[in-house]
């Protein structure tokens, strides 16, 4: 997410140095500053100003910088750069309540023994300790928590900016996220998924004005399971999860897939209700589900076959 270099220069950078004040600060080159200035800069978490030949760097007002700073400047005794190169601000970012090691592994999708690595660390600094095999931050150390959450906010924005004028995060996590916009996306890592999605499984509906993307760099399609999870994080009334209904009546979903998206998207208790709702033809407490007789209705209109 960032580098060493670029965390150093947040760390370091006041308002107005210009690139070989930072250069002699941190006893690099003005060429390799640079470039991370550079970096950080495209970030959207520095800006530069021109001060006649010289470019004067400045901070910006992101709150994940405000956070770093803060941080920084309060135990100055602490290489906050070393210690959150790597996998440590992922781990950090699962870490918002006491977890194991098995716990963060899975939200991360890192291996045991990376989190076990990124952990020792903190632990050995006194910045984490463990009650009942669970991890948890020491005094207010927390905040490296919110330092995480905010800077992959923070990146998530800028690379929703990069690609339409104007969009809405509806849902993220490290390193994936859900965005309405008013405009296509065509850009690479950006999914298109809700309702217009489900013409792939030829399920036709009349489209709202708003598109709806998922951002991920591992993911090559949106999948039946994942489609389901989306609609319902996009809206959770009654109507959309009568389309969730219709998807899963008419394509063949993995339910343990299912499940495991869901507790991803921390939708487990809506899957189970649908899933519950198709075995039973409605038997369920749930007031956003269809009554049956409605929802047969609904998937003759669409050409749903019902089991």
């Amino acid at each position: 997410m960032l580098r060493r270099i670029e965390l150093k220069v947040l760390a370091t950078v006041d308002r107005g140095d210009t690139i070989s004040e930072l250069a002699a600060k941190l006893d690099h080159s003005e060429s390799y500053l640079s470039r991370a200035v550079a970096g950080l800069v495209e970030k959207g978490l520095v800006y530069t100003e021109r001060d006649g030949r010289r470019k004067r760097v400045v901070p910006s007002d992101a709150r994940s910088v405000e956070r770093y700073q803060d941080l920084v400047r309060q135990y100055s005794h602490i290489d906050f750069p070393e210690l959150l190169t790597g996998k440590a601000l992922e781990v950090l970012y699962y870490l918002d309540q006491p977890r194991t090691v098995s716990e963060i592994a899975n939200r991360s999708d890192n291996y045991r023994n990376t989190v076990n690595r990124v952990l020792k660390r903190f632990r050995d600094r006194g910045l984490v300790g463990t009650v009942d095999g669970h991890y948890e931050f020491n005094a207010d150390f927390d905040r490296l928590h919110e330092f995480a959450r905010e800077l992959t906010h923070h990146l998530h924005r800028q690379r929703l900016k990069a690609v339409v004028p104007k969009g809405t995060t509806l849902w993220e996590d490290y390193d994936e996220f859900l965005a309405q916009t008013e405009t296509e996306i065509d850009a690479e890592a950006f999914h298109e998924t809700g309702l217009a999605r489900f013409a792939a499984y030829d399920i036709q509906f009349l489209l709202t004005d708003h598109r709806y993307y998922v951002y991920s760099e591992d993911l090559e399609a949106v999948s039946p399971a994942e489609l389901c999870c989306h609609t319902l994080l996009i809206d959770d009334g009654s109507r959309y999860r009568s389309y969730c209904l219709l998807l899963l009546s008419h394509v063949d979903v993995d339910e343990d897939d299912l499940r495991t998206q869901a507790a991803k998207y921390d939708l487990g208790d809506e899957i189970d209700a649908s899933l519950r709702y198709l075995e039973t033809h409605s038997e369920v407490d749930d007031a956003q589900l269809p009554e049956w007789s409605d929802f047969q209705q609904l998937a003759a209109d669409y050409e749903v076959r019902l089991a």
